[in-house]
C-alpha cells in the first residue's frame, strides 16, 4: 500500500509528556494503581467568575465565528494586562489570540521560518519547541544551560550559539521542565547579545508568569530591554494560572507585521479561538486574580514537600526550583543500578520505566527534554499522593543494586 503521510510528520515524534500521561491512563483503566506525575496541568477548578461569564457568553448568543485572531473585548484586556502587568505598551492590531499557547508558537513559526533558518532552543526545553520549528522547516539549535547555572541560559552561551542563519531565540521562565526563573539581571545580560544582532527575533513564552515562590520576581525581556519590544514576540495564555487548559486561549503581543502574519495563517488553519472561551478568558483577566494566593500557598507547600522526599531518595538529587510546578532532579545516581529483574538501568529513561513499573509512578525522562540523567516531576496534585508517590520511588530505589 502506498504511504500516505507526508516527509514532514516523520521528522517529529509524538510529545512525550502527552504519551506518558496517555500511558498512564490506559493503565489506569486497566485497573492499575498509578500515580501520574507526567502532566503539566493544574489540579484546581477554572475560577467561578470564570465559568460564569462563559454561561452567560451562551446564554447572550455569543457562540458564533469571531475575529480570526480574537475578540476586541479580550484584545482590550489583554493588552490592559500587559501593561499593568509587564509594563509594555501594545496597540490592539499587535495583539494576537490563538487556540492554545501552543498554536501562538506554531503561529509564529510557521509565520516566519524558510528552510534552514536557525532557532535557538536553551535546553533543558518543553518538548514541543523543537518539533513546531522542525515542522516549519527550521532547525533547532540547542543551547546546553547548566545546572550550576540553574538550568539557565547565560550571555556566553547565547553568543556562542548565534550564526547567520540565526531567526529566533526562545526564552522560557518560568521554566518548564525546571522551574527556574531568569533574574532581572541575567534578562539583562541576554539582551546585551542580542542588540548586538538585529536580526534575530525573540519569543518569550511566559504562561507560568504568576506562579512564582519566595523571593524571585517576574520579568519578562521586553520589559527589562524595551529596545527589544519591536522584535520580540511575547506570549502567554490562560491555562496554567488561570486552570484553563482545556478552554484552549493563548495570546501574544508582538509587531505589528508579525501580528498580522500570523492572523493569516491561522485564518487558513482554524480560524478563531472558541468564541465561549474568549468571553470567559475576559472575566479571567479582568476578574481580579485572589483565586491565584490560595493556589500558590499550595503550590509552595507541595513543592517544598516533595523536594525534601526525593532528597532522601539514595541516587536523586533535587533544587528547589522558583517556578511553575515542577521539579527536576537529577537521577545520574540511580544510572547504571540494577534492577530486581537483573536489568540494568543504562539512562534517565530506564529509570523512569523502572519507577512506572515498580512503583506504578509516571514521571517524564530528562532525554524529551534535551537534558538527559534528570526526570521531571508534576506537583500539580494532591500533598497526599504526591507524598505516596514519593513513598513508592523511595521504595522502589531501595530495591536497586549500585555495582
Amino acid at each position: 500500500m502506498k504511504n500516505y503521510l507526508s516527509e514532514r510528520l516523520a521528522q517529529i515524534k509524538p510529545s512525550p509528556t502527552i504519551a506518558i500521561s496517555d500511558k498512564a491512563r490506559e493503565l489506569r483503566a486497566a485497573g492499575e494503581d498509578v500515580i501520574s506525575l507526567s502532566q503539566g496541568e493544574p489540579d484546581f477548578e477554572t475560577p467561578e467568575h470564570i465559568k460564569a461569564a462563559a454561561i452567560q457568553a451562551m446564554q447572550n448568543g455569543q457562540t458564533r465565528y469571531t475575529a480570526v485572531d480574537g475578540i476586541p473585548e479580550l484584545k482590550q484586556a489583554i493588552r490592559e494586562k500587559f501593561k499593568q502587568d509587564n509594563g509594555l505598551s501594545y496597540e490592539l492590531s499587535q495583539i494576537s489570540v490563538s487556540t492554545g499557547g501552543k498554536q501562538v508558537l506554531y503561529n509564529a513559526f510557521m509565520a516566519t521560518l524558510n528552510a534552514g533558518d536557525e532557532v535557538i532552543i536553551p535546553a533543558p526545553y518543553w518538548v514541543s519547541y523543537p518539533d513546531m520549528v522542525v515542522l516549519a522547516q527550521g532547525r533547532p539549535v540547542f543551547a546546553a544551560c547548566l545546572a550550576q547555572n540553574n538550568f539557565k541560559l547565560t550571555a556566553e552561551a547565547l553568543e556562542a550559539a548565534i550564526t547567520p542563519a540565526t531567526c529566533w531565540l526562545i526564552l522560557n521562565s518560568p521554566s518548564n521542565p525546571t522551574g527556574s526563573v531568569y533574574t532581572r539581571s541575567e534578562l539583562k545580560a541576554l539582551a546585551e547579545v542580542l542588540l548586538r544582532h538585529p536580526q534575530i527575533l525573540i519569543m518569550t513564552d511566559d504562561i507560568y508568569e504568576h506562579l512564582i515562590y519566595g523571593e524571585a520576581e517576574f520579568s519578562t525581556l521586553a520589559q527589562v530591554e524595551p529596545e527589544l519590544i519591536s522584535r520580540t514576540l511575547t506570549c502567554n495564555g490562560m491555562s496554567k494560572a488561570y486552570c484553563m487548559t482545556g478552554w484552549r486561549v493563548g495570546f501574544a503581543g508582538g509587531p505589528e507585521p508579525l501580528i498580522r502574519a500570523m492572523a493569516k495563517l491561522q485564518s487558513q488553519s482554524t480560524s478563531n479561538p472558541t468564541s465561549i472561551s474568549q468571553y470567559a478568558a475576559v472575566a479571567g483577566l479582568t476578574g481580579g486574580r485572589a483565586f491565584l494566593k490560595d493556589m500558590l500557598i499550595a503550590y509552595e507547600e507541595r513543592r517544598n514537600t516533595i523536594v525534601g522526599l526525593l532528597n532522601g531518595v539514595a541516587g536523586i538529587t533535587c533544587a528547589t526550583p522558583d517556578g511553575a510546578f515542577y521539579v527536576y532532579p537529577s537521577c545520574q545516581g540511580l544510572v547504571g543500578a540494577i534492577a530486581p529483574d537483573g536489568t540494568r538501568l543504562e539512562s534517565d529513561t530506564d529509570v523512569c520505566a523502572y519507577l512506572l513499573e515498580a512503583a506504578k509512578v509516571t514521571v517524564v525522562p530528562g532525554e524529551a527534554f534535551g537534558s538527559p540523567g534528570y526526570f521531571r516531576i508534576s506537583y500539580a496534585l494532591g500533598i497526599d499522593q504526591l507524598v505516596e508517590a514519593c513513598d513508592r520511588i523511595q521504595l522502589a530505589c531501595e530495591k536497586l543494586e549500585h555495582t
